[in-house]
């Protein structure tokens, strides 16, 4: 008969572990958690890997102990616990007592003696013993039925040690490594030790003597003379500083075996919801269902609609606003984009539409049912993902209608910082409801909720004043975005293939460079074959090591720059290769049967609001070389009768920057028109404009862009090639010359520490939670982001409203000519020679009329037969 078992978690020990060794997350709320869920997880994983009968934790009291009593000195000099980490203990609390587990706590006494104390009393009533710690001093506490789980490597490791490993592995028994600290001292809890003794002499002397007093009382037998000279003046230290390291396995406190019963049954609704608010996601499935909450989630029914009689009978029935799932297969690839299923909510009752099988029955017939339902204005639709509804739907010839709410977009908004934002997600974090079942189950329980989880968020939309942004910006951004990808940008596959024969000729060229500059021929790609080339043949001084050899990274070669000239080869080789592989052999990769690359675009990637491409990305080609450049010769108008246009909006940042600020300097700049890096460069270097340089601009410019970003004079220093204190004089200059840059600069930081947050123009708020950590190389990059936010959110947002009414406006004018791409601050369209004036006012009106400033948005338009030409 197997033993019962008892699991003792050391609360502070595992909470720290995973505070230090998890990254600062948060919820939506802005409420640190990092600490919660290193804790929860540690938590359940031994739940289940050691299945105890009894289970507790324990935790230290802010009272002092006997030890603080007889040393006052002890743990002295110890780091105030952060602020971030103080606010979880009350969470792990309110865990623990939903899943029904006592807290052993008592003042004068540490965590640590109610572990031994329990230890013992399990021990003596025959039950094996896991202690959870992250903390070695428990390892005197292990025997052959005590066991001591030590969390290594953050919280993804463990040992666990009994007596005899511990006597294996440290050469002493748990009860003489009291002993070796005795003599070693611990830094951490500020006990002395004696002094000169380390850890290697420590275990050598209780090796041989078992105890401090024995070594004492043979201290005649000891070689070193400074040895015995420090064991004789601190032998009275050493032996309390035992006392001080000692677990006391004897505190009075009453144990209730029956109340620290690992109960089966506990509030399991009471720590979902727990685990909802705290958005732990990946920890919701470990905590099993109460049967009563699942027949109440999941009972909901539906028809089946898979004859176009149903069909047609539904779509009649359809009056008012219905709340809609439209299951999508490849949404990413334009290509093989295709709508499955249908799941539908409409005044309570659910419909499964199975399109696929519906098109097989008649496909033109679906189409036009759908089309009766969908492309009525009058019926509103409330959806999650409504972009890729656009895309889909526009395949086979079906223009969606009367969007009310985007499910995603709206959860977007209320927080950017989410990694992801599908439905079931959505449901589980809004609704604190859990989804389950077959594919078709799963999505009509989601459209079943579809109407709670629309009035959470749009309650929260309002409630933050995002309304505008939603309705007027996002939702409308969709049907521009998806008519983009279904556009696509054509390619000239003869040009591709002519760059491609250029770049593997360029590249080879380029190898046999480096190889004569390093005497052979070797791997350029593996860092450890040009590591040995670099550090050991040429003898270039060493930057970095890693644990395989020597570090080869940008930084490292950057640093060794002017040291060899084949360096600079190899940084021209590695971004060479990186635009062929990428750029050249990767646009092959995905032309499609019509000869156009469909990019796909997303709205809820970026944390500042800036729309996101992929498959491929066309907004990251590369133009800082030449040869980067020259990709874009590839990308061509649709046919002969069209030409590229792009429009690119001038230094929207800074004029953002100059209305948010209401600096009277700056605003003026932009006002009359000056080349604001050059006017910059004439107020910060104090010459008058004709006698700016050419360096001095570029210098400006740095400052300029550099101040939007927050910078700091050691990365202008490094980033213009002057000392920092030359930087500092410019970031100062600057600042004397636009105070009012440098006061928005301070109050937004303020700003965000009060709020955790920032918001833009428009309205589009941004969680900052690192403004307010301990850590400061945290707490800096929180700082920039507050600077930054508002200024780069606020020009995504111009831009996509800007595409939303250029896009309107082509449409309400019956052109021909179409949006295809969009880069940051720059519209690329495709347009038909016999619109160009039409569309070249259009697009530039709209622009820069989209929102009123206090300085004027300019646009520069060129026009060319391919993109290269039309920048």
């Amino acid at each position: 008969m197997s033993k019962e078992r008892l699991l003792i978690l050391d609360g502070h020990s595992l909470m720290y572990r995973a505070f230090y060794a998890l990254p600062a997350l948060t919820n939506s709320d802005g409420i640190y958690t990092n600490a919660v869920y290193g804790f929860t997880s540690m938590l359940l994983k031994m739940k289940e890997e050691f299945a105890p009968d009894y289970i507790v934790t324990t935790f230290d009291r802010k009272a002092p102990t006997f030890r603080h009593e007889d040393y006052k000195d002890y743990k002295a000099g110890r780091k105030k616990m952060p602020d971030e980490l103080i606010g979880q203990f009350s969470l792990v609390r309110e865990l623990l007592e939903k899943m029904a587990i006592d807290i052993f706590e008592l003042d004068g006494f540490e965590a640590d003696d109610l572990i031994g104390t329990l230890s013992v009393f399990a021990e003596n009533q025959g039950i094996e013993v896991f202690i959870v710690t992250g903390d070695r001093d428990a390892l005197q506490l292990a025997t052959d039925n005590v066991k001591v789980v030590i969390n290594k490597k953050g919280m993804s490791e463990k040992e666990i040690y009994d007596r005899n490993r511990i006597i294996e592995e440290m050469g002493v028994t748990p009860t003489e490594f009291i002993d070796v600290k005795g003599l070693m001292g611990d830094a951490s809890d500020n006990i002395p030790g004696v002094p000169g003794i380390g850890e290697k002499t420590a275990y050598k002397l209780i090796k041989e003597y078992k105890s401090i007093e024995n070594l004492l009382m043979n201290i005649d037998k000891v070689s070193g003379k400074k040895l015995v000279e420090n064991l004789m003046t601190y032998s009275e230290q050493a032996i309390f500083s035992k006392k001080l390291a000692t677990i006391i396995t004897s505190v009075p406190m009453e144990i209730d075996l029956n109340s620290i019963k690992s109960k089966e049954k506990y509030d399991v609704r009471a720590v979902k919801d727990l685990f909802y608010r705290l958005q732990f996601k990946s920890l919701i499935s470990k905590i099993p269902d109460e049967k009563e909450a699942i027949e109440e989630v999941f009972s909901a029914e539906f028809t089946v609609i898979d004859n176009l009689l149903a069909l047609q009978e539904i779509i009649v029935e359809i009056k008012d606003t219905i709340y809609i799932i439209f299951d999508i297969a490849n949404a990413s690839i334009f290509s093989k984009i295709t709508l499955n299923n249908i799941y539908l909510n409409y005044m309570g009752k659910n419909y499964l539409i199975k399109v696929a099988e519906l098109f097989t029955e008649d496909k033109e017939k679906t189409i036009n049912y759908l089309k009766t339902l969908l492309e009525n204005n009058n019926i509103k639709k409330v959806s999650h993902s409504i972009k890729n509804a656009y895309t889909a739907l526009s395949k086979y010839g079906i223009k969606l209608q009367g969007v009310k709410f985007d499910i995603e977009l709206a959860a977007y908004l209320l927080d950017s910082a989410q990694n992801e934002y599908s439905l079931q997600t959505l449901i589980e974090t809004n609704l604190r409801t859990s989804i389950s079942g077959d594919d078709n189950e799963k999505e009509i329980n989601k459209v079943s909720l579809l109407k709670e989880l629309y009035e959470n968020l749009e309650k929260k939309i309002e409630e933050y004043n995002m309304g505008e942004l939603l309705y007027k910006v996002e939702q409308p951004l969709t049907e521009a975005i998806s008519y983009m990808e279904a556009e696509g940008f054509n390619i000239d596959k003869d040009m591709l293939t002519e760059l491609s024969k250029k770049f593997a000729l360029e590249i080879s060229e380029m190898e046999s460079t480096i190889y004569a500059l390093s005497g052979e021929e070797f791997n350029i790609k593996s860092p450890k074959q040009l590591g040995k080339i670099l550090f050991e043949k040429l003898d270039l001084p060493v930057i970095k090591k890693t644990k395989t050899g020597y570090s080869t990274n940008a930084e490292v070669l950057e640093a060794l720059n002017d040291k060899h000239p084949i360096i600079t080869e190899i940084t021209r080789y590695r971004q060479l290769t990186k635009i062929f592989s990428t750029y050249i052999e990767g646009l092959k990769a995905v032309i499609d049967t019509d000869g156009r690359i469909h990019s796909s675009f997303t709205q809820t990637v970026t944390t500042t609001g800036r729309l996101s491409s992929t498959e491929p990305n066309l907004q990251n080609i590369p133009i800082k070389y030449e040869m980067g450049r020259a990709i874009r010769k590839v990308f061509i108008p649709h046919n002969e009768e069209c030409v590229i246009l792009s429009a690119d909006y001038s230094q929207i940042e800074l004029r953002v920057l100059a209305h948010i600020s209401q600096d009277e300097n700056l605003i003026d700049a932009f006002i009359k028109h000056s080349d604001i890096h050059t006017r910059t460069a004439s107020e910060v270097f104090n010459v008058p404009i004709e006698e700016v340089t050419k360096l001095m601009r570029s210098n400006a410019k740095a400052v300029n862009f550099g101040i939007v970003y927050g910078i700091g004079e050691f990365s202008l220093a490094k980033d213009i090639n002057v000392s920092r204190s030359e930087a500092k004089t410019y970031i100062e200059a600057y600042f004397a010359r636009y105070p009012k840059v440098k006061k928005y600069m301070e109050d937004i930081v303020v700003e965000a520490e009060k709020n955790s947050s920032v918001t833009t123009i428009l309205n589009r708020r941004r969680f900052i939670h690192e403004i307010n950590s301990s850590n400061k190389i945290v707490q800096s990059f929180g700082k920039r982001l507050a600077m930054n936010t508002p200024i780069q959110g606020s020009a995504a947002d111009i831009i996509k409203l800007a595409m939303v009414n250029v896009f309107d406006k082509l449409k309400e004018k019956g052109l021909k000519s179409t949006l295809i791409l969009q880069v940051h601050d720059e519209l690329i369209l495709n347009v038909y020679k016999d619109e160009i004036d039409a569309v070249q006012n259009l697009v530039k009106d709209q622009m820069e009329n989209v929102i009123k400033l206090l300085v004027p948005l300019e646009v520069e338009i060129s026009i060319g037969e391919t993109w290269y030409e039309a920048k």
